[in-house]
């Protein structure tokens, strides 16, 4: 039987007393919620030592593209990395790293290889340095700022929420707008990795829009008209996931991915930023729009983080709950 884990660097350990039987190479979940490794076969009830850091060659959910840096989660019930966390006993384990067998340094090439992949669709494992968090430059986390739009109503404006933002707009039939834009930004020139993991409460009406992802500002009353933008967008009333791009040169106006989307039901949405003539995007590990060219190459930036949901006149309740977003850099 295939290991579920292998050490592939060196690592920590200290005693557990096992829950159950377990084989070398099971991870598990200690008292205090982190990730280990059981390092030898052990029976319920008895001590053995674990792995609590190091980096490990894990078993991984086919089908999901991963990129380097991603935060990844141990699928209890499947038993493999993914980059959901599913409502089982799911647990953060780790960090994408390179060095899995199916990561290939290279040209990035629509999601099939390169520098920035730390697992390719067809891959069956990934590098995870174990408990690691990447390191990112931008988050919601780090603060933003918000300009609400509202006159008669109560837009209850835009709350924080650790990494990410609630966007809620209340039913009253009118204009508003709520954002959250990053105080922090990156130059052009640094190639970034985009995370943005999005739950739609409810949607509002066809009026209204939301768009979640890098701009160079904010607008009152009209996120399209944003000089510098990449955004993963989604109409009111509509539950198509749909993507778009503006660098002052090239616009890509928002495609549909043909992924929809559940309500109550978190996405991942993932911007691979490290060729600017070519941006690719992923939702929940999946290359969707290949072929269309998402470009910001012709940008001068400094771009920042933006969540933004906009309303003209008519009302309707929308809710969004943008759990994290953040990018951090693509070395590539």
């Amino acid at each position: 039987m295939t290991m579920k884990a292998q050490i592939k660097g060196c690592g920590e350990t200290i005693d557990w007393i096992a829950d159950a039987d377990h084989a070398a190479g099971d991870v598990v979940q200690l008292h205090d919620g982190r990730a280990a490794v059981v390092t030898v076969k052990v029976a319920s009830g008895d001590t053995v030592a674990v792995w609590v850091e190091g980096l490990f060659l894990m078993q991984a959910t086919t089908s999901m593209v991963i990129l380097m840096g991603s935060r990844l989660f141990w699928d209890y019930s499947a038993g493999s990395v993914s980059l959901l966390h599913g409502n089982d006993r799911d647990f953060f384990v780790g960090c994408a790293q390179p060095g899995g067998s199916s990561h290939t340094p290279g040209t990035v090439s629509a999601g099939v290889s390169g520098p920035t992949i730390a697992k390719t669709s067809a891959g069956t494992d990934v590098m995870v340095a174990l408990k690691v968090k990447a390191s990112n430059e931008l988050s919601l986390g780090s603060g933003f700022a918000t300009v609400p739009v509202y006159t008669a109503g109560i837009n209850i404006g835009a709350f924080g929420t650790g990494e990410g933002v609630n966007l809620i707009k209340d039913a009253t039939a009118e204009a508003q707008k709520v954002d959250a834009l990053s105080f922090r930004a990156m130059a052009i020139g640094a190639k970034m990795i985009v995370d943005a993991l999005i739950c739609v409460n409810s949607d509002g009406n066809a009026a209204s829009d939301t768009n979640v992802g890098l701009a160079n500002g904010t607008h009152a009353t009209d996120a399209d008209s944003i000089a510098e933008h990449l955004f993963v967008h989604l109409d009111g009333g509509s539950t198509a996931i749909k993507m778009q791009s503006k660098d002052g040169t090239t616009t890509v106006t928002a495609a549909d991915t043909t992924v929809v989307y559940v309500a109550g039901t978190p996405f991942l949405v993932q911007f691979d930023c490290s060729d600017l003539t070519d941006i690719q995007a992923y939702i929940n590990g999946v290359n969707v729009l290949a072929s269309s060219v998402f470009k910001l190459n012709a940008a001068t930036g400094p771009l920042k983080l933006l969540a933004h949901s906009e309303r003209s006149g008519t009302g309707t309740l929308s809710n969004h709950s943008i759990l994290s977003l953040v990018a951090r850099p693509a070395q590539v």
